[in-house]
């Protein structure tokens, strides 16, 4: 407690970002700090589960450190910890869980597990202070696509997700074939604005009736599929235009699903969550189909749509205000389901 204000501390490693956030109240972000493993796995194509767990145990001292210093506190004016604690690569997480659990222990702190999409859900509630629930929650990033029904902040119900690849994922796997590099998804919306997004045509793939489940697979090899033609023909690809058309087919699908999603449950508020939720094309489309039915649209800025520990200090807070502390016993679960 500092100036009778509950802090919390939150450890994020789920993937390849080492974060780690104090904020206070659950809502006022004292710091941020964020080590990216980014630039390591650019020459990979994509995440090396062991080296980025490698990576996380080189640096979550120092990140800890960091955070502390910035937030201008010490470990004895901490209240509550917050840590990821699925889903994920599971050696990333066991560094997170791992280090939260013995700070808790020799602290003497209570110890909250997060789960991650909650998390990026919870991102939202830091940049407007305004939100609160019941709302819609669309979740879009390297490793999922739900729409999720928040009753609560620790009542939600998956209402669709993906059966196949994730949005994010599908955009490395193009970009690669594109040759943009990792990771694909900021590239990609960089290109697509110089193309046409009418230039080709790619299926979109709805599923059955009122499904609110989403598959991008398809969509994927029809890309490779279109530039494999080309090169065959002796055609020049405009890699602008193929990403441009490429990422209109993703959005018309998504913003369908969640408009959708919006009417069923009769929800005037929809939440962007999740690292694609930077994604200017979609927040475009979001803002214009909403405006049109009188939906109020809420995402957070860049820095809170990767991952972070704000987002789970944020998650952790309301957790514990609702559910009280997690044993020593916790673990990390890398299949952990919403």
């Amino acid at each position: 407690m500092k100036d009778n204000k509950f802090l919390t501390l939150g450890i994020e490693t789920s993937c390849d970002e080492t974060a780690i956030s104090v904020v206070a109240d659950g809502r006022e972000v004292l710091s941020n700090v964020i080590s990216s493993q980014i630039d390591i796995f650019k020459n990979y194509g994509g995440v090396v589960p062991e080296i980025a767990s490698r990576h996380h145990l080189e640096n979550i001292n120092g990140v800890l450190s960091a955070s502390l210093s910035e937030a201008g506190v010490t470990m004895d004016e901490i209240d509550l910890i917050g840590v990821t604690m699925g889903p994920g690569l599971v050696g990333a997480l066991l560094m997170g869980v791992s280090t939260a659990k013995a700070l808790a222990y020799a602290a003497g702190k209570p110890l909250v597990g997060v789960h991650h999409l909650n998390g990026h859900i919870s991102a939202n509630y830091i940049q407007h202070p305004e939100l609160e629930p019941p709302f819609m929650a669309l979740i879009t990033s390297g490793g999922h696509t739900e729409i999720v029904q928040v009753d609560d902040y620790d009542k939600l119900t998956v209402l669709g997700g993906t059966r196949d690849d994730a949005v994010g994922e599908c955009y490395d796997k193009v970009a690669r074939v594109l040759g943009l590099g990792y990771p694909g998804g900021p590239k990609i919306d960089r290109i697509a604005k110089e193309g046409n997004p009418e230039a080709i045509h790619f299926k979109r793939v709805y599923l059955e009736k009122d499904s609110l489940d989403f598959s991008f697979s398809g969509l994927k090899t029809a890309v490779l599929n279109y530039l494999n033609q080309e090169k065959q023909a002796g055609r020049e690809v405009n890699r602008a235009d193929v990403a441009a058309s490429f990422q209109q087919a993703v959005m018309d699908v998504i913003v369908k699903k969640a408009m959708d999603a919006c009417d069923l449950r009769h929800e005037s508020k929809l939440v962007l969550a999740g690292g694609v939720a930077a994604n200017s094309r979609l927040r475009e489309m979001l803002d214009s189909a909403c405006s049109k039915k009188h939906i109020s649209l809420y995402y957070p800025a860049p820095i809170l749509c990767t991952d972070n520990g704000a987002m789970i200090a944020c998650a952790a807070y309301y957790k514990y205000q609702k559910q009280g502390a997690d044993g020593l016993d916790m673990d990390a679960y890398p299949f952990l389901e919403l």
